[in-house]
């Protein structure tokens, strides 16, 4: 089979996703576009370059519905030629699209594709598209549904994790993204982003508390008890699915959980032959990608069954792998992910995660992959594994081999 080569991934700063943030006044249009002018410019794509742009997001409504990905290449400097794919699977859109991108690849399905994704979260709220397993009460009920903060929750409670545990690795996670910075360790990735007139209006990843400290993240209130014990009574619900629970322990709050941002990211992905014919070097191959579906009332557990497919599916172990990066959608995924295969955090998240950067969903698939190939190079290892959690149950996976 062709392999898929990883010759660029690049990503913007992630902007706070509220009014007050540095990109809200971005369109979501805009965003993408300048993010594939950035591929184009950077590679010295030319006319009909690619065969597709892959483009994951996950709330499809107002500006960013519509096939955004059409619209983003017509927007762009990319030539008309080049067609557009929107997907979305939740907040593994962004790394879904780079999948498919290098599966279409290996198949023959075409020389080189643009994949990635955006979101913009304070333009567009997340659950404003709807959804059928949170309103249809004939899936709904079916389904024992609570909010993503009370699966986190039931994740800490059924497998032993404290508050001071979640803090810690939140903690942890800002340190790590201040000495990334601090370090340069982004500079190969990150594109500066630009208003209408052309004057640069975000360069760094706004969303960061590098101050953050056990002490001030001790103040806050867990933001999901209130929902788990009162209204609606979500706790009731879970612990008809999980009687063995006596009470869910509520543990997550803004400071352990990942940010609300605004942010996009892409990759360049293409055969042998698409980077000799644009004078490129391969920087990756895809060895391996999986996804799988899951419990969709814990719903966040997926890291760990389709990081156990990726590897038997491929004859590996987890000890094959030298870097992890597993989104920190909340604390207890991570935790969960390193309790069940016994992995040293050194090896995961080494630069920091969402929970100091935001989670832009429809890009963060697509980041992290970005950040996994920069540190594989940076460090001089081999093998990286990228996953996430997925709303309604589903996990998905990417194994990266530096070239």
């Amino acid at each position: 089979m062709t392999e898929a080569y990883i010759y660029d991934a690049l990503r913007t700063p992630r902007g706070k996703g509220r009014k007050d943030g540095a990109l809200h006044e971005v369109t979501s249009l805009r965003l993408s576009a300048q993010t594939l002018n950035a591929v184009k410019e950077r590679n010295n794509l030319i006319g009909h370059a690619v065969e597709d742009v892959i483009w994951g997001n996950v709330t499809q409504v107002m500006e960013q519905g519509g096939c955004l990905a059409r619209s983003a290449v017509l927007a762009s400097d990319l030539d008309e030629r080049i067609p557009g794919l929107a997907i979305n699977r939740f907040c593994a859109s962004g790394m879904e699209a780079v999948n498919l991108a290098a599966n279409q690849v290996k198949g023959g399905a075409g020389d080189g594709y643009i994949a990635g994704g955006v979101e913009m979260m304070g333009r567009v709220a997340m659950g404003s598209d709807g959804a059928a397993i949170a309103v249809d009460p004939s899936i709904a009920m079916d389904q024992y549904f609570v909010p993503q903060g009370i699966s986190a929750d039931i994740i800490a409670t059924e497998y032993g994790f404290t508050r001071d545990e979640a803090d810690a690795l939140a903690v942890e996670s800002q340190r790590r993204a201040k000495v990334a910075w601090d370090e340069g360790r982004f500079s190969k990735a990150v594109i500066g982003i630009n208003d209408q007139n052309g004057i640069p209006i975000l360069e760094h990843d706004e969303y960061m508390r590098p101050q953050t400290d056990m002490q001030s993240l001790g103040s806050l209130n867990p933001a999901f008890q209130a929902m788990g014990e009162v209204m609606p009574g979500f706790d009731k619900i879970a612990l008809m699915k999980y009687p063995h629970l006596e009470r869910i322990n509520h543990i997550h709050h803004a400071g352990n959980s990942s940010g609300i941002v605004d942010g996009a990211a892409a990759v360049l992905i293409g055969n042998k032959e698409f980077g000799i014919r644009h004078g490129l070097k391969p920087r990756a191959k895809i060895r391996a990608t999986a996804k799988i579906g899951t419990d969709p009332t814990i719903m966040l557990t997926g890291p760990v069954p389709v990081t156990e497919k990726i590897l038997a599916d491929n004859g590996m172990s987890i000890s094959d792998i030298d870097l992890f990066e597993v989104n920190e959608a909340f604390a207890s995924v991570v935790m969960r992910f390193m309790q069940a295969f016994n992995v040293d955090h050194d090896k995961v998240n080494v630069n920091g995660g969402s929970i100091a950067m935001g989670h832009p969903l429809g890009a963060t698939g697509a980041i992290i992959i970005g950040t996994l190939l920069d540190e594989l190079e940076r460090t001089g290892k081999g093998v990286g594994l990228a996953t996430l959690c997925i709303a309604s149950g589903m996990g998905a996976a990417t194994i990266i081999e530096r070239v």
